[in-house]
């Protein structure tokens, strides 16, 4: 195939109209394995392909960019960059937007590289390609989009090259889009600061520029704001995450308009607010602050968890089952973490879930949909360790035969869900004592035989039976 890629690119170099070549070309590149490619092509043989970029012909800009966008593919983006600099400049600038889309891809795969050293960085800083880089931010939003992405992406690598990309204005840019007018814009800016945040680095130079507070405040005014419906799970998504990476409590007492908020959207009947709001309360009940920042908040949680268990009874399969894991994380209690005031909290939180909690739990893990059958079983695994959980579990008729029936619940997920149960049950040194040696040994022998074990059914044939 090697062969046939070298015979069509000097076919092509000899066409006055290589069209037909160039298809020729696409289909032995898109046919040849990615590492042959990269043996056969190298970035000086590109420039061919490249300068049969400028032309009006469209159908044959269209297969020049198909070309390139397998075969760029495989190229060291660096290497590239050094040798196809004035080609991916001048591809920035092409009036076909495929082309700039594709110079872009690739300047993004080069300047991510760079930005992993200093001496990278200022090689990159101190370039053209940014200022071919803010040039091209102003023709489409997907393309300014794609710049935010890379700005964030170097960013993220470490403070010296969040500096730099602070220093060339691409960041204030960023973070002036939070509060603009195309409330579309808004949500993907929210995204991108989002993910700006995940770094220790990055939250410091935010909470900096104010915007930890700005985001806040945007949280609150949103109740004036007929289109904040579209931004509201990302603002929300974010103290969510900022929460788990740094303190539940210090982001709760700083910020009290986030977890009113998703108090107030998980209450919320419209579909596209609820969502994100059991998922933000599952990651801050899943730490052990997290839950004692709920605890305190008294009435107002109890009346969400009320709200989780009906979604989990009685809505769609989707919220159901963010309601179920939401549920989950809010009650699991590792050994290590377990104090008798935790242990009093997700008892009392178990039995708000309905008057009669297990029985609740087990009626939907035996509905006809494994997805809600497994984030049931998640509940039981999340209590399994907590001894008032196993007694509870030991006074409901029928839940130890239960717990090792290998008929109960089809499928690979299944099984490995009820395994994960059996593994809980057992990890604690109270279980043998509260289930009995028996159901003990049970249990045992479960785990020893593994999440898909079947018992082997002896047949009898009977003479001159059919």
């Amino acid at each position: 195939m090697a062969a046939a890629i070298e015979r069509l690119l000097s076919e092509i170099s000899e066409s006055q109209e290589p069209i037909e070549e160039l298809r020729c070309l696409s289909t032995a590149v898109s046919a040849t394995p990615l590492s042959a490619l990269r043996e056969s092509l190298s970035p000086e043989k590109l420039g061919l392909i490249f300068s049969l970029l400028n032309t009006s012909d469209r159908e044959q800009v269209k297969v020049c960019v198909e070309i390139l966008g397998r075969v760029l593919q495989v190229l060291d983006p660096v290497q590239l960059a050094q040798n196809c600099k004035l080609e991916l400049q001048s591809g920035l600038n092409h009036p076909d937007d495929s082309v700039k889309v594709l110079g872009l891809q690739q300047a993004i795969s080069a300047l991510s590289m760079l930005s992993n050293t200093k001496a990278g960085l200022d090689a990159l800083f101190r370039s053209d390609l940014l200022k071919e880089l803010k040039d091209v931010m102003g023709i489409s939003d997907v393309i300014r989009y794609r710049v935010y992405e890379l700005v964030v992406e170097v960013s993220s690598v470490s403070p010296v090259s969040l500096g730099y990309c602070a220093n060339s204005s691409f960041i204030s840019q960023l973070l002036e889009e939070l509060t603009g007018e195309d409330v579309l814009v808004r949500v993907t800016a929210i995204e991108m600061v989002t993910s700006l945040a995940q770094s220790q680095h990055g939250r410091q130079y935010l909470a900096q520029q104010g915007i930890m507070d700005k985001i806040s405040n945007m949280i609150t005014a949103a109740d004036s704001d007929p289109f904040s419906s579209f931004y509201l799970p990302g603002l929300v998504k974010f103290f969510g995450n900022l929460a788990v990476m740094d303190s539940p409590q210090q982001v709760c007492e700083s910020y009290p308009a986030f977890l009113n908020m998703v108090f107030t959207m998980a209450m919320n009947p419209d579909p596209t607010q609820t969502p994100v709001a059991l998922d933000t309360l599952g990651l801050l009940g899943g730490t052990v602050e997290g839950k004692q920042v709920l605890h305190k908040t008294g009435e107002q949680f109890k009346t969400v968890l009320k709200r989780m268990s009906l979604l989990a009874t009685d809505d769609t399969t989707d919220l159901r089952v963010r309601s179920l894991e939401a549920i989950a994380q809010l009650l699991t209690l590792p050994l290590e973490q377990q104090t008798d005031d935790l242990l009093l909290l997700t008892e009392s939180w178990f039995s708000l879930l309905s008057s009669k909690p297990m029985e609740m739990i087990r009626n939907i893990s035996t509905q006809p949909f494994p997805e809600l059958h497994c984030a049931a079983l998640r509940i039981f695994t999340a209590i399994a360790c907590q001894e008032w959980a196993q007694r509870l579990m030991m006074s409901t008729p029928g839940f130890a035969e239960w717990v090792v029936d290998r008929s109960v619940g089809k499928g690979k997920k299944a099984k490995d869900c009820k395994f994960e149960l059996v593994g809980a049950l057992l990890s604690s040194s109270s279980i043998r004592e509260i289930f009995g040696a028996q159901n003990y040994l049970k249990l045992r022998a479960y785990l020893d035989e593994g999440p898909y074990y079947v018992s082997a059914v002896s047949t009898v044939t009977t003479e001159g039976a059919d």
